[in-house]
């Protein structure tokens, strides 16, 4: 999502006479795009802006002017108090209203300070220019926020209330993709597989039916969707992966825990039983399915049994890959204001002892995919000559040797080896 929101802005700036730069250094606008889902993140902002503050003075003792904005969800969260930390920020904007950037940058030349942090009644997409093609593939907003209010997550309050883009606006951003050379799209949202949008005659399209729609439109060849809610993994979601060809066999479905107590304190609406439930039905539906998933581990109150119930969870999966967390208490959500926090020196015992188990899986996964054939969509090319590299249907790195003028097209490859981050592989044939 903040890779999309970054070259939206980017897109904006471009209407408005921007170029990029090679380097902040030649920057006369300057946007640093926030995450506020844990403390590490929002705390580096600070950090940058001390930075872009001296190189801000610099560049005025030399003349030259320096519009520095701070957008996203620490924005959105923050507001007033990064103006206050950091003087040198001109305009702070939020994730829901950074199609008004450039009214804000004219702003910002008659007054310092400007603030844009509110949830505006307008769409905000009807107002963003024509998206911009960046290659072979691209991701595609169709959902934002949630409702789901879980008890550790800023998502709510930073990025509103669940909301779901038409579906003809979508298959015409999709077509428009296409034509400009894109095969793959990713469908993203906090809560996409929560996505309802309206589909004419009063009827709403699920994801489901969306995929469909997207999976028609002459050029794309693979669909993808992230990040899922297991609350919302509905039926028709679950034949997808076996009925639409060009939907990945690869499924993000975050579990955070694999104790039913945790999860009932972190307001999931799931239990364990249920996720696994849904594992087991999504692999008879897709037998060639891969999983990744989402863990926090030191949620308060989680006790070694509840603990060692998400390790027995993580065995019971066998996941392609996996992010793992240690619980950071984020303002105003009801997690940070808990009692029984979990020591931080308990927590990162449990955390390497969980991001061990699954990088075993991560890396027998990977030495599984040895002597398959992948339909790869190659993206750019790689860091030695006749090199080019791509992504697998499961998201890993790919690179065979092979002509640049396979960039943009799908091919078929055999691996033949498993690296420690990539694999390596033959090009066989073009499969498109």
């Amino acid at each position: 999502m903040n890779v999309y929101d970054s070259n939206r802005m980017a897109d904006i700036a471009a209407q408005e006479g921007y170029e990029k730069t090679a380097g902040v250094e030649e920057a006369d606008l300057i946007i640093l795009n926030t995450c506020h889902i844990r403390e590490k993140a929002a705390e580096k902002i600070f950090s940058e802006l001390g930075k872009l503050r001296a190189l801000k003075n610099a560049r005025r003792k030399a003349g030259k002017a320096t519009t520095l904005v701070v957008a996203g969800c620490v924005a959105q969260a923050e507001g007033a108090e990064i103006l206050r930390r950091q003087p040198a920020v001109d305009v702070v904007v939020g994730p829901q209203s950074y199609h008004r950037l450039p009214e804000l940058l004219r702003q910002a030349q008659a007054r310092s300070g400007v603030i844009a942090t509110d949830f505006p009644v307008e769409d905000k997409f009807s107002r963003l220019p024509a998206v911009a093609a960046r290659g072979a593939a691209a991701f595609v907003t169709v959902q934002e926020g949630c409702d789901k209010f879980c008890s550790f997550c800023v998502v709510p309050y930073t990025r509103g209330a669940e909301y779901s883009r038409p579906a003809s606006e979508i298959v015409d951003e999709v077509r428009r993709l296409a034509e400009a050379g894109v095969r793959e799209v990713t469908f993203i949202g906090q809560n996409v597989n929560a996505y309802r949008g309206a589909a004419g005659d009063g009827r709403r399209a699920s994801l489901a039916a969306l995929i469909e729609m997207v999976a028609a439109v002459p050029g794309i060849e693979r669909v993808r969707y992230a990040t899922s809610h297991p609350k919302d993994m509905s039926e028709d979601l679950i034949a997808a992966h076996r009925n639409v060809k060009s939907l990945a066999p690869y499924l993000h479905l975050p579990a955070q825990s694999g104790s039913d107590r945790i999860l009932a304190s972190m307001n999931r609406r799931h239990r364990a039983a249920d996720y696994l439930a849904i594992i087991e039905r999504t692999r008879a539906a897709r037998p060639d399915i891969a999983f990744s998933s989402d863990f926090i581990v030191g949620y308060p109150g989680e006790t070694d049994d509840d603990f060692e119930q998400t390790l027995n969870l993580v065995q019971a999966v066998g996941f392609a890959s996996a992010y793992a967390f240690k619980f950071s208490p984020r303002p105003g959500t009801p997690a940070a204001e808990m009692k029984q926090q979990v020591d931080d020196g308990v927590k990162a015992a449990r955390l390497a002892a969980l991001q061990a188990l699954l990088e075993d899986q991560r890396q027998a996964f990977n030495r599984a995919c040895v002597g398959r054939l992948f339909e790869v969509i190659f993206e750019k090319c790689g860091r030695h000559a006749g090199q080019i590299l791509g992504r697998s249907p499961y998201m890993q790195a790919v690179f065979a040797e092979g002509p640049s003028s396979l960039i943009g097209a799908m091919v078929e490859v055999k691996i033949v080896e498993a690296g420690p981050n990539s694999l390596r592989g033959q090009v066989v044939s073009s499969a498109s």
